[in-house]
């Protein structure tokens, strides 16, 4: 289901792709996140994805005017859990209103697992 506005150029429609393609960029631009995680939880590994599937990691929901982000996430060992957590929460909202426009109502995290290092990403 996408998100449909209307302007008075026109009709504007953003799918649920994009949206969980902003909020998969953003959660892994957050200091502490090693990446994003498979939403399915086999054998009790969590599956480290690659930027070019950041978006399966990440649900989206609309319902109505609000939009509902579920991402599941992978953090860096040694790093404090809820800290992070809260952090991704933050920036996800932020990013996603700043670049649609929608409302974000909710984010929820799953962390899927803990790893150490940091995804190659840079330390901050």
């Amino acid at each position: 289901m996408a998100r449909e506005l209307s302007t008075e150029l026109g009709q504007i429609t953003i799918s649920d792709d994009v949206i969980a393609a902003i909020a998969g960029m953003a959660a892994h631009e957050s200091y502490g996140l090693v990446g994003m995680a498979s939403r399915t939880f086999t054998d009790g590994i969590a599956e480290l994805l690659g930027l070019e599937n950041i978006s399966k990691g990440v649900e989206v929901k609309i319902d109505g005017e609000h939009v509902r982000i579920n991402l599941f996430v992978i953090v860096e060992y040694g790093t404090r859990v809820t800290e992070v957590a809260k952090n991704v929460i933050d920036k996800v909202k932020y990013v996603v209103e700043a670049m649609t426009g929608l409302n974000v109502a909710e984010v929820k995290i799953t962390v899927q697992g803990v790893r150490v290092g940091n995804g190659g990403k840079e330390k901050r």
